[in-house]
């Protein structure tokens, strides 16, 4: 389990979110149509290691790339490839996970590429908030069912629907650690949550219906209907009642 409570310890987890979030913020901009999710994949690689960290997810249980690339229908973990191009409408998942000086940071954004639709927009802005909800429920004395409780409420009563199958997690001196932090649950119930914890949040809301499938690859979650799909992650530190985002 993920809990800091050394100046020193939060300092080092404090850097490698600083890290992740410096590449999130240039693959935004650098992601337009007629990119591949390769040159994309590169771009993430090149400023990891140019900050003195380690990609987390390149090899992670044989994962071949550091930063996972979903496009529409693509839930998470998509690999990037020379032969996938961004094309105007799409949106654009990028999952980036860095580790230095002993800790890990991960967080996640979807990209609006060019003309989106209205419904894409939505899905989109509706994921941020709901994510938004359930950091907002990570405090002291809070359990981790108000997490997940405060995200699908939002996200259903919004027309869309939570992935169950997958979930956030615990993060520290490894990339996944406990508790699991499910997108969906009850009010009250499940561990409760205590200052120094460290947790991954990260909604995934799909347009259409919840259910999922993996793709060929063993990597690739899409959705079972060919729906769109939206993903927004932030690491954070449990502190008080106004949880820091260390990715933020």
């Amino acid at each position: 389990m993920g809990i800091v409570t050394l100046e020193k310890d939060v300092a080092a987890v404090r850097e490698s979110c600083r890290v992740v979030r410096k590449v999130l913020t240039e693959l935004a901009q650098f992601i337009q149509p007629g990119v591949t999710t390769a040159e994309i994949d590169a771009l993430g690689r090149e400023i990891i290691r140019s900050e003195g960290a380690v990609p987390s997810f390149l090899n992670y249980n044989g994962y071949p790339a550091a930063v996972c690339v979903s496009i529409n229908r693509e839930v998470v973990h998509g690999i990037p490839s020379a032969e996938r191009i961004v094309e105007d409408g799409d949106i654009v998942g990028i999952d980036v996970g860095a580790y230095k000086n002993g800790y890990h940071g991960d967080a996640a954004d979807t990209v609006m590429v060019g003309g989106v639709s209205p419904e894409a927009r939505r899905l989109v802005e509706v994921t941020y908030e709901a994510r938004n909800l359930g950091i907002a429920a990570a405090v002291p004395g809070n359990c981790i069912g108000d997490i997940g409780y405060a995200v699908q409420t939002y996200v259903e009563a919004n027309g869309f629907s939570v992935v169950q199958k997958l979930m956030g997690h615990g993060i520290g001196r490894k990339l996944h650690e406990s508790p699991g932090v499910p997108n969906y649950g009850e009010a009250g119930m499940g561990m409760k949550l205590s200052d120094g914890l460290l947790l991954a949040i990260e909604p995934m809301v799909n347009a259409g219906a919840a259910e999922v499938s993996f793709l060929q690859d063993g990597w690739t979650v899409v959705t079972g209907d060919g729906s769109l799909s939206a993903h927004a992650e932030n690491t954070i530190m449990i502190n008080g009642s106004h949880p820091e985002i260390l990715t933020a």
